[in-house]
């Protein structure tokens, strides 16, 4: 579900958002490293307390993750500026995008590829065999597991950016399709929201 918002903003209002939306950027985004322009001025562009619960509107920009629902939650800015500029995607790519439950950062990247597909975390977990027809999947969450229906919607030499789960550290990771496989690879350490449908298959024990 993308969460809009359902009544204008007063001039006060969408004054004060703007500022806050700045303030994001400089104190949030540059001095952590995200400059790549495209990325920056994305993330200028898309108002993002129209994604958030009408409750959290008034504090949509803090550099922490607002929760959407009772499972759910909207990872914080860094977390979508980092992973556009690790995705860094090409206006050829066939994308798709794995929902936290909001529309977020599907906004900011839509305009920068040649198709865009979004699904909801439940029934990429659930989904039991990919077609490979997309060149990137970003996942807008992190994952301890990641399922071979989702990695079969990855193209041959395809990308995939999304957060990972290890022994309870969450890390932005990468990975590209090689020879039919898989593997991510763990870059930096970030707090990122748990998907909680991607949990790890329980293995047993005697």
């Amino acid at each position: 579900m993308t969460l809009t918002a359902t009544r204008p903003a007063s001039a006060d209002t969408a004054n004060t958002q703007a500022t806050a939306r700045r303030a994001m950027i400089d104190s949030q985004l540059r001095v952590s490293g995200v400059n790549e322009e495209w990325v920056l001025a994305a993330m200028a562009r898309v108002p993002r307390e129209d994604f958030v619960p009408e409750s959290a509107r008034g504090h949509a920009y803090i550099d922490r993750a607002i929760p959407l629902d009772g499972a759910h939650a909207l990872p914080a800015p860094l977390v979508a500026g980092m992973m556009l500029v690790e995705a860094a995607p090409q206006a050829d790519d066939r994308v798709l995008l794995v929902s936290c439950g909001s529309g977020y950062l599907g906004e900011l990247l839509r305009p920068q590829v040649e198709v865009l597909d979004t699904v909801s975390a439940a029934d990429a977990a659930a989904q039991a065999k990919g077609m490979g027809q997309y060149s990137l999947i970003l996942v807008d969450g992190a994952i301890e597991h990641l399922p071979a229906g989702l990695a079969g919607e990855l193209a041959e030499g395809g990308r995939i950016i999304t957060g990972l789960v290890e022994r309870g550290v969450t890390r932005l990771a990468a990975g590209r399709k090689q020879g039919g496989e898989v593997a991510l690879l763990p870059l930096a350490e970030i707090g990122i929201p748990v998907l909680r449908e991607f949990a790890a298959p329980k293995r047993w024990s005697f």
